[in-house]
């Protein structure tokens, strides 16, 4: 008999995202939503399309995805973002996969980063291996405030067909998206007692450190190729990396 699969994701206001990654997903034998309080038309939509919801207060990414997890039923589990979307050959792929018995108990999948509606296939931002399909039981969430990452019990697989990450579609979105993550971001480096202190070590983390890592990623990792998306995609991350440093350093400056 083919292994079942849950599909579970988080949302917060994903009216806009959600009917294409459910469709996505729709031949998933269950679906869980769990969302943090969503005033939109979050709710409606993943009823309306026969997933299971749970709403809860906000507990930060990881321990919110593994809350989601938690409510999982089925043999294997694909943990998903609310901009994210199957696409049809990576779903042919895992239908297939589940159809035997697998080798592996997690697998990772190559991702598409799109920034203003263009794929990004330079710069480090492909293939952007996630792992995101399991086992249930076999994985889980790092509990961390930002940038959260699965953790396996053991060897983990790769998958070959992309998952579609529609992330950023206007500017404003990023500009948004990069103050929220770099102040999660400080408060975590603050915590860690990570945070730059004397004058040389905010200069390297907040002026070099930015100009550095856009150098590398779009002049030597080509990130040059993706066009004008791919200039303003790295130039933002480094203003990104610029604000994290600067707050950590507020931040320890005014604990």
């Amino acid at each position: 008999m083919p292994n079942t699969l849950s599909v579970v994701l988080i949302t917060l206001n994903e009216a806009a995202n959600l009917p294409r990654t459910l469709a996505s997903v729709r031949w998933a034998q269950q679906i869980v939503v769990v969302d943090s309080g969503s005033t939109d038309a979050t709710l409606q939509i993943a009823r309306g399309a026969g997933a299971r919801v749970f709403e809860q207060p906000w507990q930060g990414f990881g321990a919110q995805k593994n809350a989601a997890i938690a409510h999982a039923a089925c043999d294997w589990v694909l943990s998903l973002d609310a901009d994210e979307e199957v696409s049809p050959a990576l779903a042919a792929e895992i239908k297939a996969l589940l159809a035997g018995e697998p080798l592996f108990r997690a697998y990772r999948i190559p991702r598409l980063n799109h920034f203003l509606g263009r794929p990004l296939r330079h710069g480090g931002y492909w293939p952007d291996p996630k792992l995101r399909l399991f086992r249930r039981g076999a994985a889980c969430f790092e509990e961390r405030p930002v940038h959260e990452t699965m953790q396996s019990d053991g060897p983990v697989g790769q998958l070959r067909h992309p998952l579609l990450h529609h992330c950023y579609p206007t500017l404003e979105d990023y500009i948004e998206h990069m103050n929220r993550y770099s102040t999660a971001g400080a408060a975590m480096l603050a915590a860690q007692g990570r945070a730059p202190r004397s004058l040389p070590a905010v200069c390297w983390s907040a002026f070099v450190n930015p100009a550095a890592t856009f150098l590398y990623n779009y002049v030597f990792r080509l990130g040059f190729l993706d066009g004008s998306e791919g200039l303003l995609q790295h130039l933002n991350h480094s203003v990104y990396i610029h604000w994290k440093y600067v707050k950590a350093w507020r931040h320890a400056q005014n604990p």
